[in-house]
């Protein structure tokens, strides 16, 4: 048990914090108490929530008090400040559900719990206390591409192809129970970091199943990377078998129903088990579904449409675990649509004829696409 325990991901974390109280002012000649320390959360690039519990077990942050003026100290000593190291990708929530800020980067910092003002002439120089309160540690991962399908699409297989992560994989739903990241490295040494996130299951906006603990990372990813099964999914006998083509609807509803401006994000399709028997005839179908969005979705059952379609750029085919080749051309393809997708938000003025033909000159460059 305690080994399971010490091996849970933690992406939530509540803690009470509270600045110090600051010191007692000195009546008789005008002395101001020291003012109380402050708590603070600072973003550490490596840091985890679980280093948080280590170092603070009783989740518990106080900083010390302001010292008292005196007759040989007139002003009075400040307190220590306390600060909290959090993984880059927090936001922080006080009890009110306010979003007191958000540690994108690394070294940034949020302001918890200020300490007291000490004793002075405006508060008849009896120092007052600290803030204190509760705060939720929510941690988003960052990440440029992030993985979304449901279990048993082949995220993990995928994920391990492509990067140096090396994530449990195995032929049954829900293998991956907790987010990790990847590092995919080019010749260039350039690099780009992948999320493998719990698979979805219908229901999820609604928190079924992982629920909104999955969905919550898709949030600061750059791009979505939408993996499904050739020949589609069931989660159990229980549930419905869905197609191919209804597990990518399914995908677009669940991320527009948690939160719309998901769909705004880039995101590529990959058709994953292109080696088993129909599958390339399953594609084939899926393509010319896609290419008609607005009579599919006419078409479609109310519990499977999206009221808004995911802007797929790209359609690819690969085998994960068979077929390399199709994975690496996966790889490079992400890195072009990254590159593509950043120089659109540096310059919003770019026509679509130039992403166009700056597009087609880095495929070029690449080799051909797949599909």
């Amino acid at each position: 048990m305690g080994r399971h325990h010490a091996a849970k991901f933690i992406d939530s974390l509540r803690l009470h914090v509270r600045g110090g109280a600051g010191g007692t002012g000195y009546p008789k000649y005008g002395g101001v108490g020291g003012p109380g320390g402050s708590v603070y959360v600072v973003a550490k690039e490596g840091c985890s929530l679980r280093d948080v519990v280590r170092r603070h077990p009783t989740k518990r942050v106080a900083a010390s008090g302001g010292g008292n003026s005196q007759a040989r100290r007139i002003l009075g000593e400040p307190g220590t400040d306390v600060t909290v190291q959090v993984p880059v990708g927090v936001s922080v929530i006080d009890d009110c559900g306010r979003n007191l800020g958000e540690l994108d980067a690394d070294g940034s910092s949020v302001l918890v719990a200020r300490g007291g003002p000490g004793g002075c002439p405006t508060n008849q120089y009896n120092g007052a206390r600290g803030q204190a309160h509760t705060v939720t540690l929510d941690l988003k991962l960052i990440a440029d591409v992030g993985l979304v399908g449901f279990p048993n699409a082949g995220k993990s297989t995928l994920l391990k192809a492509i990067s140096r992560a090396s994530p449990r994989i195995a032929s049954y739903p829900f293998t991956t129970l907790r987010p990790s990241v990847g590092t995919v490295q080019y010749p260039d040494l350039r690099q780009l970091s992948v999320a493998d996130l719990p698979g979805l299951v219908e229901g999820a906006h609604a928190n079924e199943g992982l629920g909104h603990r999955f969905l919550k990372h898709v949030e600061r990813t750059k791009l979505l990377l939408l993996v499904v099964d050739a020949l589609g999914f069931r989660l159990s006998p229980r549930h419905r078998h869905r197609s191919c083509l209804e597990t990518v609807l399914l995908l677009n509803k669940e991320l527009e129903l948690y939160k719309e401006d998901l769909l705004l994000k880039p995101a590529v399709l990959v058709v994953n088990k292109m080696d088993l028997s129909g599958a390339d005839a399953v594609l084939r179908d899926v393509k010319a579904a896609l290419r008609d969005l607005p009579g599919l979705l006419a078409e479609v059952p109310e519990e499977l449409r999206p009221t808004r379609a995911l802007q797929l750029d790209d359609v690819l085919a690969i085998s994960a675990r068979s077929d390399a080749r199709s994975v690496q051309r996966v790889k490079w393809r992400l890195r072009e649509l990254l590159d593509l997708h950043a120089e659109q938000r540096a310059d919003p003025a770019a026509t679509e004829n130039q992403a166009a033909a700056r597009l087609s000159a880095q495929t070029a460059e690449a080799g051909p696409r797949l599909v």
